[in-house]
């Protein structure tokens, strides 16, 4: 019997295995540009129904396209945190006013009296319903914009999104592509030992609870910084090519009036009066912030290994995004009181219905993008450059 067939068999399923499933992943910068869009449309109204759609977009393409890496389940922690946002915001608007005059008062607080010095400032007094409403619709915007980013954290690898940085930012990337896992991280570890708590009995909730689980949080905290750091000093982190002083010069040089002419542009275009300079302005600065990146880039000795490319699913996911934001800043000069409802008087907010539907080309990622697939084990050592040092 020929054992030719079995053994191209197992060499085809051997290759299979050895071939990446990120081969057909997203690119993680696509996420964040697409969630960024997302979140400068939500900058551009405080309409609770657009921001409710909005989080709604976002939270349906979560669900369908996030994987069960640890990253992932950032998400609901950043629900949560929109929520503790929004009643952090409401508490303020009770205890210590709205600068918004209301008739409609709802009840009336003891009032602390205060010196002269602190003139338009008051703590208790009347609580109206014009000022509730607009703490309100501000907390939810700023919830929307953290939902948003919480998005991108559940969609985006980090560490691919770390391999896709310019050599000039790649220390840099490093330190936030850490700041970013350690969250997700430490989440799975409370799930993880309150889940053991169950199991063998224990109370997982209560301030009792909150200490035996908090000190083996902490501890596994420090024992993966240690073995981070060590991780990184063995693969070269911090190790620079050196280069003529013209160059560093020039770097620095290019680099900063390319990020001054980026905020002076956005500035523009963000200001009533300024999109005359705006555009220009922070078109030259972004072509000198990059030239600043590509020189900086010089210094880097790494390699960069199967690098993630850049194709049509990731200009589509990142294009929706990029759309969304369009529409809501060209609806907030053509219909902006739908788009900045009015709480005095106190009015009902009203769907605008081009507006939403331009929300709605947010929901493009969950129908290109691709499926996700089985997470890789998590490595002990999130954020660490993988990259050998030359």
């Amino acid at each position: 019997m020929s054992t030719a067939a079995p053994r191209t068999a197992d060499a085809a399923h051997r290759a299979t295995a050895r071939t990446p499933a990120r081969a057909n992943a997203l690119h993680a910068g696509a996420w964040w540009l697409w969630a960024l869009g997302l979140a400068t449309a939500a900058s551009r109204t405080t309409n609770p129904l657009l921001l409710g759609l909005l989080i709604a977009v976002a939270g349906y393409v979560v669900a369908v396209r996030r994987t069960d890496a640890p990253w992932a389940r950032a998400y609901t922690a950043f629900l949560k945190l929109g929520l503790v946002v929004l009643a952090i915001r409401l508490v303020f608007a009770v205890f210590l006013g709205s600068p918004i005059p209301g008739t409609r008062v709802l009840f009336t607080l003891p009032e602390v009296p205060l010196p002269d010095w602190a003139q338009g400032v008051r703590i208790g007094g009347r609580v109206a319903a014009e000022g509730l409403v607009f703490a309100l619709y501000d907390g939810l915007r700023l919830a929307t914009l953290l939902i948003c980013v919480g998005a991108a954290n559940a969609l985006a690898s980090p560490a691919r999104l770390l391999k896709s940085l310019p050599g000039a930012l790649y220390e840099a990337g490093v330190a936030v592509v850490v700041a970013m896992t350690f969250a997700p991280h430490l989440v799975a570890d409370v799930q993880r030992l309150r889940a053991a708590r169950r199991l063998r009995g224990r109370p997982d909730r209560g301030p009792k609870a909150l200490l035996q689980v908090g000190l083996p949080v902490l501890e596994g905290a420090l024992e993966r910084s240690v073995a981070l750091a060590a991780a990184m000093d063995a693969r070269g982190y911090g190790r620079t090519a050196r280069v003529p002083p013209a160059v560093r010069r020039t770097t620095t040089a290019l680099t900063l009036s390319g990020l001054l002419g980026v905020c002076c542009g956005t500035y523009g275009l963000l200001a009533a009066q300024g999109a005359g300079y705006g555009l220009p302005l922070l078109l030259a600065g972004l072509a000198a912030a990059l030239g600043g990146l590509w020189l900086g880039g010089r210094r880097s000795v790494r390699s960069r290994y199967r690098p993630d490319r850049w194709g049509v699913r990731a200009w589509l996911v990142s294009g929706s995004g990029a759309a969304v934001a369009a529409l809501m800043i060209w609806a907030g000069s053509s219909v902006p009181q739908a788009l900045q409802p009015p709480v005095v008087p106190l009015t009902a907010p009203t769907l605008p219905l081009w507006p939403a539907a331009g929300v709605l080309i947010g929901l493009l990622p969950a129908l290109v993008a691709p499926a996700p697939s089985a997470a890789p084990p998590s490595s002990p050592h999130p954020g660490a450059p993988k990259e050998a040092a030359q």
